[in-house]
């Protein structure tokens, strides 16, 4: 179960990176056209292309990952199918999935 508990830990931290990552992906063209308000705005795209490079800079393998935005705050979801020690006794052969949810916020000047 250590293992389990280690592999869920992992995800969580890149799921963490990417979420932060994702917040900093402020859409340059909303910000051109509408300027800043309150929050620096989000949209899927440039969230989806932020949580993509953060991925493939930190070499960090997931099965799969998806991205949520309403424009201020960014949810992203990560998961990982992992072989655990004795996995073949407690999931008859098969992978565990671990899964993790991160969130963040834009960030702005107070």
């Amino acid at each position: 179960m250590s293992d389990a508990f280690l592999e869920q830990q992992q995800v969580q931290s890149v799921c963490d990176g990417a979420a932060l990552a994702a917040a900093n992906a402020t859409d340059e063209a909303a910000v051109y056209a509408g300027g800043v308000g309150t929050a620096l705005p989000l949209t899927r795209a440039s969230t989806q292309a932020a949580v993509a490079d953060q991925l493939a800079d930190g070499g960090s393998a997931l099965h799969s990952w998806s991205t949520e935005t309403d424009g201020v705050e960014v949810t992203v979801r990560c998961t990982r199918h992992v072989e655990i020690a004795f996995g073949w006794l407690f999931l008859g052969g098969q992978p565990l999935e671990r899964t993790a949810v991160a969130g963040a916020r834009a960030p702005t000047t107070p």
